[in-house]
């Protein structure tokens, strides 16, 4: 009797975590901002690290969590999978001025940007207002800000 409702237990737990992470996996999709499926708008996320955005290939390609990303070579791709959690960007991709100021999910520049705390944000930048600039005015009060909204987002 003991095994049968330990066995149960265990489907129970291993369908209930199942469930969570595919509604999060949808949450992420539904809500990152994605062109085309692909995320940063088919930049190499880990090509930010070296300080050089570069466009990623369809043949170094990754579904992570429901958002796929393109990478520049294998050897950024093999980093990603290694620690993703690193490479992604903040806020789903989205510009990080605008979580802050006003939790607005804003398309971005995908060549604009800057490492905070080892993580990537990306920012606004057409038609001569570039967000980095205001940004970088009151970074701490819009980051904190920012993690906060995206919260309200992807809790």
């Amino acid at each position: 009797m003991k095994q049968t409702q330990s066995l149960t237990l265990a489907l129970l737990l291993t369908f209930s975590v199942g469930v969570i992470f595919a509604q999060t996996d949808e949450a992420r999709k539904k809500n990152f901002n994605i062109k085309k499926n692909i995320a940063i708008e088919g930049y190499d996320a880990v090509s930010y690290f070296d300080n050089k955005p570069l466009e990623g290939k369809k043949e170094y390609s990754l579904l992570y969590r429901g958002v796929t990303y393109l990478f520049s070579s294998q050897t950024n791709l093999a980093k990603f999978k290694a620690a993703p959690e690193k490479y992604e960007p903040a806020y789903g991709g989205w510009c990080a001025y605008a979580m802050g100021e006003t939790g607005e999910k804003v398309k971005i520049d995908p060549e604009t940007f800057k490492i905070i705390d080892n993580k990537l944000y990306l920012f606004y930048n057409f038609w001569g207002t570039n967000t980095l600039t205001s940004w970088n005015k009151t970074e701490k009060l819009l980051k904190a800000k920012g993690d906060q909204n995206w919260k309200k987002i992807i809790p």
